[in-house]
C-alpha cells in the first residue's frame, strides 16, 4: 500500500452476486453473508463471517474465517492466510469470486466525486463505481458495507420519497431471503447506517422512518 497518497490496494467482483462491484480496501475488512460484513454476499454458501482481508507487515493479508465452505487462492484452498499480491484471484466458497489489484491506481475512476450539477450542491454524496460516500463534504472512512450502502443508495435514489420496509428488505436481502428477514434487524440495519453517517456529521439526520409507511432520505442542499 502507498502510504500518504490517494492510492490504495481494491477488491474488484469477477464473478457472483457482486459482479463489476468495488471494494477500496483501507482496513480490514470482513467478507461473509452477514449483514455486519463490510462485502457482504447475499449467498447461502457463504458463512456468517467467511473470510477478512486487512493490512499487513508486507501488504494485504487474506483469511479463512474457519469458514465452511473454504476460500480459496489462485485455485488453491487457503489454509490460514497469505500476503496477496497484484492480480491474484480469490474465491468464497463457489459463490463469488473477485481478483485483487495492489493500487487502485491501475483502474481509471470515472468519478473521482460525483459530478452531477444538482448532486453536488447536497449534502450527501455518493459514487456508485468507487462505492464512496460524502457527508457535509467530508468523505466516511472506513466505505460502508454492502448492506449499508445499498439502503443508502436506494434512498438517495428516490431523492426524498418514502421507499416500502419490504422494497428496502428486498434490495439488500434479495428476494430469497427476504421472507425470512425480521422487522428489528432491519431496524438494527438503520441504526447502524445513521451511526455511520453521524461519524462524519453529527448534525444532520439523513434516514428517516416515517412510520406506518417505510423510510426516506433527507438530503438538503448545502448552505452557502
Amino acid at each position: 500500500m502507498q502510504s500518504g497518497s490517494d492510492f490504495y490496494p481494491v477488491l474488484i467482483g469477477q464473478s457472483g452476486p457482486l459482479n463489476g462491484e468495488r471494494w477500496v480496501i483501507r482496513g480490514p475488512m470482513v467478507i461473509g453473508r452477514g449483514e455486519d460484513c463490510d462485502i457482504m454476499i447475499p449467498d447461502r454458501k457463504i458463512s456468517r463471517h467467511h473470510a477478512r482481508v486487512q493490512p499487513g507487515n508486507e501488504g494485504i493479508v487474506l483469511e479463512d474465517l474457519n469458514s465452511k465452505n473454504g476460500t480459496h487462492y489462485n485455485g488453491h484452498p487457503l489454509k490460514g492466510s497469505v500476503t496477496l499480491a497484484d492480480g491474484d484471484l480469490i474465491q468464497i466458497a463457489l459463490a463469488q469470486k473477485f481478483t485483487y489489484l495492489s493500487s487502485d491506481a491501475t483502474i481509471p475512476l470515472e468519478f473521482d466525486a460525483p459530478v452531477d450539477a444538482d448532486l453536488e450542491k447536497r449534502r450527501l454524496k455518493m459514487d456508485k463505481r468507487s462505492r464512496r460516500v460524502w457527508a457535509s463534504g467530508k468523505e466516511i472512512i472506513p466505505p460502508l458495507s454492502v448492506a449499508q450502502f445499498t439502503m443508502l443508495e436506494l434512498l438517495y435514489n428516490r431523492d426524498g420519497l418514502v421507499v416500502p420496509r419490504e422494497e428496502l428488505v428486498k434490495a439488500i436481502w434479495g428476494e430469497e431471503e427476504a421472507y425470512g428477514v425480521s422487522d428489528q434487524a432491519l431496524d438494527a440495519l438503520v441504526r447502524r447506517l445513521r451511526d455511520r453517517l453521524a461519524e462524519v456529521d453529527k448534525g444532520h439526520e439523513y434516514v428517516i422512518t416515517v412510520r406506518g409507511h417505510g423510510i426516506r432520505m433527507d438530503n438538503p442542499q448545502l448552505e452557502t
